[in-house]
Protein backbone atom coordinates (compact mmCIF):
# COMPACT_ATOMS: atom_id res chain seq x y z
CA UNK A 1 0.00 0.00 0.00
CA UNK A 2 1.50 2.95 -0.77
CA UNK A 3 1.13 6.56 1.55
CA UNK A 4 -0.93 9.22 -0.11
CA UNK A 5 1.19 12.32 1.20
CA UNK A 6 -0.99 15.36 2.69
CA UNK A 7 -4.44 15.24 4.27
CA UNK A 8 -6.97 14.00 2.71
CA UNK A 9 -10.83 13.02 3.20
CA UNK A 10 -12.72 10.44 1.51
CA UNK A 11 -14.82 11.43 -1.45
CA UNK A 12 -17.80 9.61 -0.62
CA UNK A 13 -21.36 11.79 -0.77
CA UNK A 14 -24.23 9.31 -0.55
CA UNK A 15 -26.32 7.65 1.88
CA UNK A 16 -24.08 4.78 3.61
CA UNK A 17 -24.46 1.87 6.09
CA UNK A 18 -21.36 1.16 8.42
CA UNK A 19 -22.34 -2.57 9.29
CA UNK A 20 -19.87 -4.46 12.22
CA UNK A 21 -20.19 -7.79 12.48
CA UNK A 22 -17.38 -10.34 14.50
CA UNK A 23 -17.23 -13.33 16.21
CA UNK A 24 -15.51 -14.51 19.06
CA UNK A 25 -14.38 -17.51 20.17
CA UNK A 26 -15.33 -18.14 24.18
CA UNK A 27 -13.84 -21.95 24.23
CA UNK A 28 -10.45 -22.30 22.59
CA UNK A 29 -10.90 -26.23 22.78
CA UNK A 30 -14.08 -26.57 21.09
CA UNK A 31 -12.81 -26.57 17.40
CA UNK A 32 -15.74 -28.42 16.03
CA UNK A 33 -18.28 -26.09 16.95
CA UNK A 34 -16.20 -22.64 16.55
CA UNK A 35 -14.50 -23.82 12.90
CA UNK A 36 -17.49 -23.77 10.82
CA UNK A 37 -18.46 -19.94 11.96
CA UNK A 38 -14.83 -18.52 11.24
CA UNK A 39 -15.11 -20.67 7.79
CA UNK A 40 -18.30 -19.12 6.84
CA UNK A 41 -16.99 -15.40 6.66
CA UNK A 42 -15.01 -16.16 3.49
CA UNK A 43 -17.32 -17.64 0.93
CA UNK A 44 -19.66 -14.65 1.63
CA UNK A 45 -17.32 -12.01 0.99
CA UNK A 46 -16.18 -13.47 -1.85
CA UNK A 47 -19.70 -13.46 -3.13
CA UNK A 48 -20.59 -10.36 -2.19
CA UNK A 49 -17.34 -8.97 -3.53
CA UNK A 50 -18.01 -10.57 -6.87
CA UNK A 51 -21.51 -8.93 -7.37
CA UNK A 52 -21.38 -5.25 -8.02
CA UNK A 53 -25.04 -5.18 -7.67
CA UNK A 54 -24.93 -6.21 -4.04
CA UNK A 55 -24.71 -3.31 -2.31
CA UNK A 56 -21.33 -3.85 -0.69
CA UNK A 57 -18.75 -1.09 -1.28
CA UNK A 58 -16.16 -2.60 0.56
CA UNK A 59 -14.79 -3.60 3.92
CA UNK A 60 -12.07 -4.60 6.24
CA UNK A 61 -10.89 -7.19 8.49
CA UNK A 62 -9.72 -6.32 11.50
CA UNK A 63 -8.65 -9.60 13.50
CA UNK A 64 -8.76 -9.89 17.21
CA UNK A 65 -7.42 -12.20 20.05
CA UNK A 66 -10.16 -14.72 20.44
CA UNK A 67 -11.69 -13.91 17.02
CA UNK A 68 -12.87 -11.44 13.79
CA UNK A 69 -14.31 -8.10 13.26
CA UNK A 70 -15.11 -6.89 9.92
CA UNK A 71 -16.23 -3.31 9.19
CA UNK A 72 -18.41 -2.90 6.06
CA UNK A 73 -19.77 0.00 3.90
CA UNK A 74 -22.75 -0.24 2.22
CA UNK A 75 -24.80 1.65 -0.14
CA UNK A 76 -28.06 0.76 1.69
CA UNK A 77 -30.02 -1.06 4.28
CA UNK A 78 -31.92 -2.59 2.17
CA UNK A 79 -29.16 -4.24 0.21
CA UNK A 80 -27.66 -5.35 3.00
CA UNK A 81 -31.42 -6.78 4.92
CA UNK A 82 -31.88 -8.36 1.41
CA UNK A 83 -28.06 -10.12 1.25
CA UNK A 84 -29.19 -11.45 4.70
CA UNK A 85 -32.24 -12.82 4.27
CA UNK A 86 -31.51 -14.80 0.45
CA UNK A 87 -31.57 -18.10 0.81
CA UNK A 88 -29.55 -18.75 -2.32
CA UNK A 89 -26.71 -16.79 -0.73
CA UNK A 90 -23.97 -18.14 1.36
CA UNK A 91 -25.10 -15.78 4.47
CA UNK A 92 -29.06 -17.49 5.64
CA UNK A 93 -27.75 -21.03 5.10
CA UNK A 94 -24.56 -20.08 7.59
CA UNK A 95 -26.70 -18.42 9.55
CA UNK A 96 -29.12 -21.22 10.59
CA UNK A 97 -26.34 -23.78 10.65
CA UNK A 98 -24.64 -21.44 13.73
CA UNK A 99 -27.62 -21.14 15.30
CA UNK A 100 -28.16 -25.54 14.69
CA UNK A 101 -24.87 -26.24 15.61
CA UNK A 102 -22.63 -23.82 17.42
CA UNK A 103 -25.12 -21.64 19.29
CA UNK A 104 -25.87 -24.16 21.77
CA UNK A 105 -22.77 -25.07 22.70
CA UNK A 106 -21.84 -21.80 23.65
CA UNK A 107 -17.88 -22.22 21.89
CA UNK A 108 -18.45 -19.06 19.77
CA UNK A 109 -20.30 -15.97 19.82
CA UNK A 110 -21.31 -13.61 17.02
CA UNK A 111 -22.38 -9.88 16.84
CA UNK A 112 -23.44 -7.31 14.81
CA UNK A 113 -24.38 -3.53 14.91
CA UNK A 114 -25.71 -1.61 11.92
CA UNK A 115 -25.40 2.45 11.69
CA UNK A 116 -27.66 4.07 9.05
CA UNK A 117 -25.77 7.45 7.92
CA UNK A 118 -27.93 9.97 5.62
CA UNK A 119 -25.53 11.88 2.79
CA UNK A 120 -23.74 14.34 4.77
CA UNK A 121 -23.03 13.60 7.59
CA UNK A 122 -19.58 11.61 7.60
CA UNK A 123 -16.57 13.08 8.10
CA UNK A 124 -13.14 11.26 7.35
CA UNK A 125 -9.44 12.48 7.89
CA UNK A 126 -6.17 10.80 6.57
CA UNK A 127 -3.09 12.60 6.83
CA UNK A 128 -0.02 10.54 5.12
CA UNK A 129 -1.68 7.29 4.87
CA UNK A 130 -2.78 4.72 2.18
CA UNK A 131 -6.24 4.16 1.03
CA UNK A 132 -8.05 2.77 3.92
CA UNK A 133 -11.79 2.63 5.17
CA UNK A 134 -14.41 5.06 3.49
CA UNK A 135 -11.04 6.29 1.90
CA UNK A 136 -10.42 2.83 -0.02
CA UNK A 137 -14.10 2.44 -0.88
CA UNK A 138 -14.71 5.98 -2.39
CA UNK A 139 -10.92 7.39 -3.24
CA UNK A 140 -9.81 10.36 -1.75
CA UNK A 141 -9.28 14.08 -2.38
CA UNK A 142 -7.42 16.87 -0.62
CA UNK A 143 -9.24 17.98 2.68
CA UNK A 144 -9.46 21.40 1.22
CA UNK A 145 -11.86 20.50 -1.68
CA UNK A 146 -14.55 19.41 0.72
CA UNK A 147 -13.92 21.26 3.84
CA UNK A 148 -10.63 22.44 6.38
CA UNK A 149 -12.47 21.62 9.38
CA UNK A 150 -14.15 18.51 10.09
CA UNK A 151 -17.41 20.98 11.09
CA UNK A 152 -17.15 21.95 6.95
CA UNK A 153 -16.60 18.28 6.14
CA UNK A 154 -19.88 17.21 7.56
CA UNK A 155 -21.86 20.53 5.88
CA UNK A 156 -22.58 22.07 9.29
CA UNK A 157 -21.03 25.60 10.65
CA UNK A 158 -18.99 26.08 13.19
CA UNK A 159 -21.59 27.77 14.93
CA UNK A 160 -24.22 24.32 15.64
Amino acid sequence: MSVIEGRHTASYDGDLVVFLIGMRINSLRAVRAWRPVARAMGPMLRELSKDPDSGLLGYRLLPTWRGITLIQYWGSVEKLQAFASDDNRNHRPAWLDYFRQSFKSGAAGIWHETYVVPAGNTETIYGNMPLIGLGKVAGVVPVSQRGDTAAERLHRSTED
